[in-house]
């Protein structure tokens, strides 16, 4: 039987590769000589980079940059030099995640890019002419409009009077004049960038970034208003800056508001282009064809419900599944209102992993065995019913 595993990572308790390990231990252990092909994914968030570089035969670089609060952080991209053409990928979350913030400092107003930025340095320092930078831009603690990545690039923000401003928005609202990008790394302009991205906000309005994202980074309705100006300011000071970078269209795009609008600084200053992140994971690791020759897909995340069909991976994952008539399990740490949606896109089961009553923290740190044991009772249903473990077609 060959089951091919393709999970995204359950939040603060497994990555995605650790969450196949677990459910392939699951499989084994009640499914005689399975033949596991391990896919980790990512829809452009934690994880992104590990699931693109197994891929790639891609070597992981660790770099010292500042997380959002500009505190010293171990961040890491992979290149893969032998990859036509070299090619290096990283996720912003790395440098300037929610991961690396307690609750009570998320701080959108003073939360900085900044480490991306130094993160995209350092891999330009192995990327040669013609590369190529894959950024994943989920899971972000920042509402800075990218100024900080720009910041850390060569970009200086400067008042009325030409005096630079610390590029953060605490900073710069309210005092932003120009932006003078003359100073911009040359090397960002010798190679392509592809942005992974799973959504789909323009950066202003009450679908933008600071009205939709700010609220889980810390902002308060005040906040929310306040980083909704200075964005509209930032936009205005790139587009009296230079024209031609078209800063008032790049904004109503589809993901400038992605990650605090560094999206739309990307596009904006860096000319990328941006690809939703799972089908940007799921084509460099050629994961429909391996799905297309499998006889069970098992796939899964922290938590699911009725939004993930907007662009996350277990439902890209169950798609691909349908199309070439495969089953698709999905396991959950939650399973939310609206999941059932699901059932008509390609999963034929929606699994929860935690047994019992038990709080967040346990239920985080028993992750991993939770999802070994509910694969190993998922896979003893399937036994008894449709024969499914042993790759009885008959029904």
């Amino acid at each position: 039987m060959r089951i091919v595993i393709a999970p995204d990572s359950f939040k603060e308790s497994m990555s995605a590769g650790e969450a196949a390990e677990a459910i392939a231990r699951g499989v084994r252990s009640v499914v005689p000589r399975p033949e596991c092909v391990c896919v980790p994914v990512s829809d452009g968030g934690e994880g992104f980079t590990a699931s693109l570089s197994s891929a790639l035969e891609a070597t992981l670089h660790s770099v010292a940059v500042a997380d959002a609060l500009g505190r010293p952080v171990s961040a890491e991209y992979a290149f893969a030099p032998g990859a036509q053409p070299s090619t290096a990928v990283l996720e912003m979350a790395s440098a300037a995640g929610l991961m690396h913030l307690q609750s009570g400092e998320r701080d959108p107003m003073r939360a900085s890019t900044r480490g991306v930025g130094e993160l995209i340095s350092s891999a330009l320092d192995r990327l040669g002419e013609g590369g190529r930078l894959i950024i994943g831009i989920g899971g972000s603690a920042t509402n800075d409009g990218g100024v900080g990545m720009l910041g850390a690039l060569g970009a200086r923000f400067l008042d009325s009077d030409g005096r630079p401003l610390p590029p953060v928005p605490a900073s710069l609202a309210g005092r932003l004049a120009r932006i003078d990008v003359s100073g911009l790394d040359p090397r960002l302009f010798e190679i392509s960038i592809e942005v992974a991205c799973d959504v789909t906000n323009p950066l202003l309005g009450t679908s933008g970034a600071s009205a939709v994202f700010g609220p889980q980074k810390g902002a308060d309705p005040a906040t929310v208003a306040k980083l909704e100006g200075f964005l509209g300011e930032l936009v205005e000071a790139a587009e009296a800056s230079d024209p031609s970078l078209g800063a008032r269209a790049h904004a109503t795009e589809p993901g400038a508001g992605a990650a605090g609008g560094l999206g739309w600084a990307l596009a904006t200053f860096l000319d990328a282009r941006f690809e939703p992140g799972f089908d940007l994971v799921a084509r460099t690791v050629s994961l429909e064809r391996t799905i297309a020759h499998a006889d069970l897909v098992l796939t899964g995340e922290g938590s699911i419900d009725a939004q993930t069909l907007n662009g996350k991976a277990p439902a890209g994952v169950a798609a691909l599944a349908q199309r070439h008539g495969v089953p698709c399990v999905v396991f959950a740490g939650r399973i939310g209102e609206g999941a059932e949606v699901l059932y008509a896109h390609g999963v034929s089961a929606l699994v929860p992993i935690v047994q019992g009553v038990s709080t967040l923290d346990e239920a985080l740190k028993d992750g991993p065995r939770n999802l070994e044991r509910a694969t190993a009772t998922s896979m003893r249903l399937m036994e008894l019913g449709k024969g499914v473990v042993h790759g009885d077609e008959s029904g």
